[in-house]
């Protein structure tokens, strides 16, 4: 059901570096990760780029939302001081240049699009996944990123879009129809909140021929019992506490 690394640096570098940048990558590896989770946002010109938060403030300085900046603006802003002097200067990636640091450093990819507006979720969904197939021309199933979104409509476009790419729908609370929702994603995985979950949601996941994949574990003892319970795979933040290699 999952033949991907079961243990994925959140959105990078965890805690220890920028989120969803080139640094957060490099740190990951420092410690040991191939497997990484990002978020991808569509700037105003429709640039497909690393970003989590929808607006400035937090981990880009200023204000305004990332929908309404054109990449050329974003690109000049320091998306590491906020996180440290250590990385003070660092910058934001578009997705494309992300996707070419994880295949040249083999790391594989759990991309999640994450719509910056809501009129932009379709269109985010559509061109992550054109991004995405384009660096990944005849390769095995194995080896492809997973697209994830807590966005339906992003998914389903990300599906017509390039329907050979697996998906995987994000949840926080397994809502009543989870399943009907994953036979019209044609998903491979339900993606939910290690803190909502539970012995018997995870037995119905798996019964009913999905994997099953939980965000963000921080604990090890946590991951141990949820990995019991048969959950497939998981992000943590603490990838200092964490082996990529404990399961």
């Amino acid at each position: 059901m999952w033949p991907y690394p079961k243990v994925l640096a959140h959105r990078g570098g965890g805690t220890l570096a920028p989120e969803n940048t080139l640094a957060g990558f490099r740190t990951g590896l420092q410690f040991g990760y191939r497997a990484v989770e990002f978020d991808v946002m569509l700037t105003r010109d429709e640039v497909p780029i690393l970003m989590h938060d929808p607006q400035r403030g937090r981990t880009l300085p200023g204000e305004g939302q990332i929908a309404d900046a054109d990449w050329a603006q974003l690109r000049e802003l320091d998306a590491g001081a906020w996180h440290g002097p250590a990385f003070a200067g660092e910058r934001i990636c578009t997705l494309e240049q992300g996707l070419d640091f994880c295949i040249g450093n083999g790391i594989w990819m759990n991309v999640e699009i994450k719509p910056g507006a809501p009129a932009q979720a379709a269109r985010t969904g559509e061109l992550t996944a054109l991004a995405v197939a384009r660096r990944f021309p005849g390769a095995d199933a194995e080896t492809l990123p997973v697209l994830s979104s807590f966005s339906f409509e992003a998914l389903m476009a990300a599906k017509e879009a390039v329907p050979s790419l697996p998906r995987g729908f994000l949840v926080d609370k397994i809502p009543d129809d989870w399943q009907a929702r994953l036979q019209q994603l044609q998903a491979v995985a339900l993606h939910t909140s290690h803190k909502n979950l539970t012995p018997q949601l995870a037995r119905e996941v798996k019964d009913a021929g999905y994997a099953l994949f939980c965000y963000t574990v921080n604990d090890a003892a946590r991951a141990a019992e949820i990995m019991g319970w048969g959950v497939d795979a998981f992000c943590t933040d603490r990838i200092d506490l964490i082996r990529p290699d404990a399961y």
